[in-house]
């Protein structure tokens, strides 16, 4: 009995040994992703989006994604605010395309992947993101039929919770148009600004961002790399590299991790022998997780379920593989399998001076949050519903 405690406990410092690892690796990463996307946020409103979304053509679809991409990377808030977009006048193909920008164009997941993955990585993930969002435009024209949206908006205005309903609504931005953007972003105000976005978007992904990294150290740990090989048919080049973005969501689907906690997941199974589209597949496929797919089954009803997960998955499919043979074919797809998956292990390097770095940056606007901004009061709207999460800001 006691060689069976010793082992489980040997087996669970391994797990989270290689946790902590990738969490002492990608930490200042985080922290300046999520810095970088408040700044942004903090001189972007939110009450201009549903102006900004009328229609889906090719120009108002380009302004949904660059709109998405300057939002929060929650998967669970940016859904939220595409259904509240959506019910309020925006397109629905337009709404979506925001959705997926919003998880999948965003800086913090750009730096966490160059961490973790490699440049290849990246600049697949910011190619693949705008063909998904053409790609998925094309489908919906061809079978998004009228009847289904307008019964989908039904659906939406009986106002079902999903998640994050607050914390999607939540507009905190410096509202000065009198003032330039540097102005804007150096007043007191745009501090407090950057600061209530920073805080409430650690807040809305820590969840998925440490459980993913506590996943992906348990995979690590106990799945051994012939399970991996094997299951993506890493021997197979050819069927491997159809396989990979086929299987990768499908993996996703069941990970329940989303938001940017998924990039550690697909630096174990990148190591494990999937290939380079799978892996991006698997990344696009942070908004078909099952929890996200029961939300848009209480948002829009379960045909618009139904019909988003098969048009999603499709595309998510397509963009990876149209972006691994398009890198083979330039000659940059990555074949060296040398994902940082390591085990716990601090010393004095450049990664520890960033970490205390930015430490010492996210103390900062922390202090600015409880000090100046939105305090517990704004934590707890998280999940409050719109209209009382937006009565209860706007008296705070």
């Amino acid at each position: 009995m006691t060689l069976v405690a010793v082992a489980i406990g040997h087996e669970l410092w391994r797990a989270l040994s290689f946790a902590f690892g990738m969490t002492w690796e990608v930490l200042w990463a985080l922290i300046l992703g999520f810095a970088l996307s408040a700044a942004v946020q903090a001189i972007v409103s939110k009450s201009e989006l549903r102006r900004l979304m009328p229609d889906d053509s090719p120009k108002t679809l380009a302004v949904a994604s660059a709109l998405g991409a300057a939002s929060s990377s929650c998967s669970y808030a940016s859904v939220a605010l595409a259904r509240s977009l959506f019910r309020k006048g925006a397109n629905f193909t337009a709404a979506m395309a925001f959705q997926f920008a919003s998880t999948n164009l965003v800086l913090e997941l750009g730096i966490i992947m160059a961490v973790l993955l490699g440049w290849q990585f990246v600049l697949g993930e910011f190619v693949g993101g705008p063909l998904m969002i053409v790609l998925l435009a094309l489908l919906f024209r061809l079978f998004l039929s009228g009847e289904l949206e307008e019964e989908a908006r039904a659906e939406a205005d009986q106002g079902r919770l999903g998640s994050m309903e607050g914390h999607a609504e939540m507009d905190m931005s410096v509202r000065r148009e009198d003032r330039s953007l540097w102005s804007r972003l150096r007043s007191p105000e745009g501090f407090t600004a950057i600061a209530n976005y920073f805080v409430m978007d650690w807040a809305a992904v820590a969840r998925d961002v440490f459980g993913g990294l506590l996943i992906a150290g348990a995979l690590a740990a106990w799945v051994p790399s012939s399970f991996w090989q094997r299951f993506f048919l890493e021997h197979h080049a050819g069927l491997a590299k159809l396989w990979g973005p086929i299987v990768g969501p499908a993996v996703a689907i069941v990970s329940f991790v989303c938001s940017i906690g998924n990039v550690p997941l697909a630096a174990v199974l990148w190591n494990g022998g999937i290939s380079f589209g799978g892996v991006l597949a698997f990344i696009f496929a942070d908004l078909i997780i099952l929890p996200i797919l029961d939300i848009y089954r209480r948002y829009y009803g379960w045909k618009m379920a139904g019909f988003l997960l098969a048009t999603f998955y499709v595309t998510m499919v397509a963009a990876g593989l149209a972006v691994e043979l398009l890198f083979e074919g330039l000659g940059i797809e990555p074949h060296t399998r040398n994902a940082k998956v390591e085990m716990a292990s601090v010393s004095w390097n450049y990664t520890t001076f960033l970490n205390i770095v930015f430490l010492l940056v996210a103390a900062a606007l922390l202090w600015r949050y409880f000090r100046r901004g939105g305090g517990w009061a704004m934590l707890k709207l998280m999940n409050t519903p719109p209209d009382k999460a937006g009565h209860a800001h706007h008296a705070h």
